[in-house]
């Protein structure tokens, strides 16, 4: 197992989801950062929900998962919105993979 269990609120099951979507260790996640991470997740078939969404931006700042609450929690939940909808998922995860130096050609072979 990776490091990311080291992160607050992230267990086994959330630790196997990120590696097996790419993001192999804590390092990894904070450079990306939650939203790039959670688009890995969706993107790896994860289906989109907003609680381990808002829990994975609580893990990034060290806070307990439930301390997402009233304007904050708002502006997470518009940001879920847009990362879901219409493609913002796919613009994080390819800006993701450019940052690792996955060349896109590379991402096109079968």
């Amino acid at each position: 197992m990776s490091d990311l269990t080291s992160i607050r609120n992230i267990g086994p099951a959330t630790a196997r989801g990120l590696i097996a979507a790419g993001v192999p260790d804590a390092a990894s996640l904070r450079a990306m950062g939650a939203d790039a991470a959670y688009a890995a997740l969706i993107a790896h078939g994860t289906r989109p929900h907003f609680v381990p969404y808002y829990v994975l931006h609580m893990a990034l700042q060290g806070r307990p998962w439930n301390d997402c609450k009233g304007a904050e929690k708002d502006a997470l939940r518009a940001r879920f919105d847009a990362l879901v909808a219409g493609g913002a998922g796919d613009r994080a995860i390819e800006a993701a993979l450019d940052e690792i130096g996955l060349p896109a050609r590379a991402r096109l072979q079968p």
